[in-house]
């Protein structure tokens, strides 16, 4: 049996295959499967036409910040997972599709977290983050009301929240794949409540900076706001490819996973992926640097396309159905 190096690569949170049970990545599976059904319902009353260019623009952006790994304390790593940003700036349905299609795009075209696991990762990082995030940014900014204080505070905190949440979920699953394996339930919370301290700064950032130049931009503001979806696209893609450039800055420290599989034993159990088109984010025949800012480039120009793919197929459904009640009502 081929395993992989102990030292992954992979973006935090990513669980490999062979870390969890059959039983239990197939329930992950199926719940996924689920969950993306429901979200699919929500989200199509939800799309209006100036909100898809953001998800391209989010999907895009987060792609290429979980590119930049930053040390924390411990010879451990982490970067930014995004679950709560987005759903700040999309809503927490639409954000829900855009993590999903940045974890699927990792997961099969660049061996980034296993297929079995899929199912986890999408509910972990795709599910979890994002409404958790949301839910707490809610209310928060309810009991706090508006103000940039309030902005900041509840951004913070929402981010934090998701990636501890999301990090304990991962380390719950993985006790339920092997009981020698509960330590690393409130190991995972740990290390990931350090690392989430990064999340929330750059979360915290990101929300301000785009309050101050386009708070239209905002889930609470949509709906009152104004602005040029089109311009908003093509300002945010090249920002989202320009942070590409910076994963050559990368920490090379194991991330918050890896860290944990190495201090409890189990990281030789990672098995070595089925498909290997681009693994380790590499591309064939380019090595260094080069090649990897390309890669992460085209990865994100990839996850916007596709979340726009998605979120028009998602829109034309919710149109035609609007016609074809109208049509029956005649």
């Amino acid at each position: 049996m081929i395993r992989l190096p102990i030292f992954l690569n992979v973006a935090a949170l990513h669980i490999p295959d062979g870390f969890l049970s059959v039983p239990v990545a197939l329930l992950g599976l199926l719940l996924a499967l689920i969950v993306l059904a429901y979200t699919l319902r929500q989200t199509r009353d939800l799309l209006g036409e100036r909100q898809i260019p953001l998800l391209g623009v989010m999907a895009a952006f987060v792609f290429a910040a979980q590119s930049i790994n930053f040390p924390v304390l411990g010879g451990t790593s982490g970067h930014l997972l995004g679950g709560a940003l987005v759903s700040i700036v999309v809503g927490p349905w639409p954000a829900v599709l855009v993590m999903t299609v940045v974890v699927g795009l990792q997961a099969l075209l660049f061996q980034d977290g296993g297929l079995l696991a899929i199912g986890w990762n999408i509910v972990n990082m795709a599910v979890l983050a994002v409404l958790t995030g949301a839910l707490t940014f809610g209310l928060l900014k309810r009991l706090l009301g508006s103000g940039r204080t309030s902005l900041i505070i509840a951004t913070m905190a929402a981010a934090w929240i998701s990636v501890v949440l999301s990090a304990t979920a991962t380390g719950v699953e993985l006790a339920a794949s092997d009981s020698g394996l509960l330590a690393a339930v409130p190991a995972m919370a740990g290390i990931h409540a350090i690392i989430g301290l990064g999340e929330a700064l750059i979360t915290g950032a990101a929300v301000i900076l785009i309050a101050r130049a386009r708070p239209a931009i905002l889930y609470q503001n949509q709906d009152a706001g104004d602005y040029r979806a089109a311009y908003i696209f093509a300002v945010g893609l090249i920002i989202a490819l320009a942070v590409a450039t910076f994963s050559v800055l990368s920490s090379s420290l194991p991330d918050g996973l890896e860290r944990v599989a190495l201090d409890y034993g189990f990281a030789d159990r990672a098995l070595d992926p089925i498909l290997r088109i681009m693994p380790d984010y590499t591309l064939p025949g380019i090595e260094g640097n080069i090649g990897g800012i390309i890669v992460i480039i085209g990865g994100a120009i990839l996850a916007a396309l596709l979340i726009l793919l998605v979120g028009w197929l998602v829109r034309h459904r919710q149109s035609y159905r609007a016609t074809s009640g109208e049509s029956s009502r005649i």
